[in-house]
């Protein structure tokens, strides 16, 4: 192991020398983190493109129902995020529940924070009178932004690293074995990611969205979403280190707790992409005056 980890590490880029920190800057008490940044950052700019996706013909809201729906999302994904984390990955917070209140020190989890938002938009669809499974797919399409700069802040931290690799590419991050041991070069999964579920995500939801008739199929985005990320997610899961904790459960049953929670998500785009076509209406829009059959 050790003399793997030395020859792996030889040549390769270190994680130190790129001179990333995980805050941005520090006033008195007040730190802004590059992870905080990320999620303001995906909010932000997702809602400024639900709205550019909400101006075109067949929308299932008006502007008024995204500023409100912008709270519903925002607050299921907080919720949904710590507590799939903490449900997923980390029950032993369990015991100590004031740190489960401790955002700051991280620990999200994606798959809890889709619950969570779809929880936010069926109880605001429901108030408002509005078409939740629609709602749902203006949303999908703006989601991958939010994966994209998750990622980008989870390598900027340096952590969920991938597992030990030669390529070429590979990054020697800091204290990722026991103290003693010589850290090895390894994928910088991170951006794997990064690439997958934000850049060639958004292409797909973009191009369906634009190029097809998918919006007026209720749920054909939505399932699109979810089988595209879960198979990247699976995927990339591959050369990704199982978090410590889990390395047990990962070793028992042959796939990452991430794998795991991405089977649903596949079963369950592959089920909304089928079926979509028999929930095709013609579509009266909420905003605008142009029909969609």
């Amino acid at each position: 192991m050790i003399h793997f980890a030395a020859a792996a590490a030889a040549g390769h880029i270190r994680f130190e020398d790129l001179g990333l920190h995980p805050d941005v800057f520090s006033i008195g008490w007040f730190t802004l983190r590059w992870y905080s940044l990320a999620y303001i950052a995906g909010i932000v700019i997702g809602w400024w493109y639900l709205l550019k996706l909400l101006a075109q013909p067949g929308a299932p809201m008006a502007r008024r129902h995204a500023d409100d729906l912008v709270f519903y999302a925002t607050l299921g994904i907080i919720l949904g995020g710590r507590i799939g984390y903490v449900l997923f990955y980390a029950p032993e917070m369990l015991l100590h529940p004031l740190s489960i209140l401790r955002l700051w020190d991280g620990g999200m989890s994606f798959h809890g924070g889709v619950i969570g938002t779809s929880l936010g938009i069926i109880v605001f669809a429901r108030k408002n009178g509005l078409n939740w499974l629609r709602i749902h797919d203006y949303v999908a399409a703006c989601v991958p932004f939010g994966l994209f700069f998750g990622r980008l802040a989870n390598f900027v931290n340096g952590e969920l690293w991938g597992k030990p690799a030669d390529v070429p590419w590979a990054i020697v991050f800091p204290r990722t074995v026991p103290f003693g041991l010589p850290d090895p070069a390894r994928h910088p999964s991170q951006l794997y990611e990064a690439g997958l579920e934000g850049i060639l995500l958004f292409a797909l939801m973009a191009f369906a969205f634009w190029r097809t008739k998918a919006r007026y199929e209720p749920g054909r985005l939505t399932g699109t979403f979810l089988l595209g990320y879960g198979l990247a997610r699976f995927t990339v899961e591959f050369f990704r280190e199982p978090d410590q904790q889990l390395r047990a459960f990962a070793e028992a049953t042959g796939l990452h707790m991430g794998q795991w929670l991405c089977v649903p998500m596949i079963a369950g785009g592959l089920y909304l992409i089928l079926t979509a076509p028999k929930r095709r209406v013609r579509v009266e829009p909420i905003a605008g005056t142009e029909s969609a059959a």
